[in-house]
């Protein structure tokens, strides 16, 4: 079925990298007219019809190892040191001599790691020293980069042919974007390690990734994720009608009601029946909805002490719709476990906008045609 879908048919399927590149050929823009196109057709089907919707957040994490002061800080310099060593070896002992730190950083992260295990001041003590001297160390590197990078646009070193000229420049952009990430990892190094400072502002958790954000939403299995916040809303039979990736979390509450316009926008209909876990709560965005005409509007609030409040949230068609509701978790499981959604594979904000569109487009193709061939089903069986 998945070979007659892809018009691959009998032949040979390509590999997982060549279905990669293909996929960094659309951008999100794309991507996002394509599941338009998908809604609008599951729409025309009669997969769905607008009258109910659900909305759920969750996070989709950027492909980064577990962030620390010292490991970020030899990322730093494993990759300025072998852009230097690159750039030496197509311009020769020219200019400034490389001096390789790769060694002695290597040393400063394992003391940094037998360090932290220790217990009491004297580990605190040997911590902080060897702290200092991997920043020492990592300042070493960066003016060392800096200087590279300088005589490279001076002349000082240059290739012997133009490919190889091009190939330096490459390597000297490299060291421009990584030498400021490095300084920056070093300022919120110094403000946690020095001065206990664990907030600095514009903190970074990864050299490669530095769009990613610390997210917590109170997981017992995993409190602090990273990565970005994405939204999902559905209409019936398991349809995701809408995603969004946001450049920064925003409060789930300030949600809600843009999703509504925008269910409005895609089906032509403001949904009888609004349901959403207690986040996206507030009196304000309950009376929006009702103002739109939402007749249902099933999201609990927790903190409340009003009894007429409890008894509406015990009403049979509250329960109802937070049973509905709870579908939402499933449907984030599903596309993290079988589309890939736990953890992006491309790199960058637009690489994360691809990698949640592929997985959404991927999870309604499966829903829609699971619907059709069951309502074509029961049309068959009717007498």
């Amino acid at each position: 079925m998945y070979r007659d879908f892809t018009r691959v048919g009998a032949g040979k399927v390509p590999d997982a990298k060549t279905m990669g590149r293909w996929g960094t050929a659309l951008g999100a823009q794309v991507l996002k007219q394509v599941h338009g196109r998908i809604v609008k057709i599951a729409a025309e089907k009669g997969v769905i019809t607008g009258r109910r919707m659900r909305v759920d957040t969750t996070v989709v994490e950027t492909n980064i190892h577990y962030p620390t002061d010292s490991t970020l800080l030899g990322d730093g310099v494993r990759v300025l040191t072998r852009a230097m060593k690159k750039i030496t070896k197509i311009a020769g002992e020219v200019g400034t001599k490389l001096c390789d730190r790769s060694r002695s950083v290597k040393f400063r992260l394992l003391e940094i790691g037998r360090a932290a295990r220790a217990k009491g001041a004297t580990g605190q003590d040997r911590l902080k020293r060897s702290y200092g001297q991997l920043l020492d160390a990592t300042s070493r590197v960066v003016g060392q980069a800096k200087r590279f990078s300088a005589e490279i646009v001076q002349g000082v070193k240059q290739a012997t042919d133009v490919m190889k000229q091009m190939a330096l420049e490459g390597l000297r952009h490299e060291l421009d974007e990584m030498a400021p990430l490095v300084k920056q990892v070093m300022k919120q190094t110094r403000a946690r390690i020095f001065h206990g400072n664990t907030r600095s502002e514009g903190k970074l958790v990864s050299v490669f990734e530095p769009s990613s954000e610390i997210i917590r939403k109170g997981k017992a299995s995993k409190p602090t994720e990273f990565g970005k916040m994405v939204k999902l809303q559905e209409a019936e039979n398991q349809i995701i009608t809408n995603y969004e990736v946001y450049a920064q979390r925003p409060c789930d509450s300030d949600l809600l009601i843009p999703a509504i316009d925008t269910h409005q926008a895609l089906l032509g209909r403001v949904p009888r029946l609004v349901a959403a876990d207690a986040a996206f709560y507030s009196a304000q965005n309950e009376a929006a909805a009702k103002a739109k005409g939402v007749k249902r509007v099933c999201i609990p609030n927790r903190s409340t002490k009003s009894l007429e409040r409890k008894r509406e949230q015990k009403k049979r068609w509250f329960r109802n719709g937070q049973k509905w509701r709870t579908g939402c978790e499933g449907r984030v499981s599903v596309v993290k476990r079988r589309h890939g959604l736990s953890r992006c594979r491309y790199k960058g904000t637009v690489g994360m906008d691809r990698w949640v569109g592929f997985g959404v487009i991927a999870d309604n193709l499966i829903n829609i045609g699971r619907a059709m061939e069951q309502a074509a089903e029961e049309q068959t069986a009717e007498p």
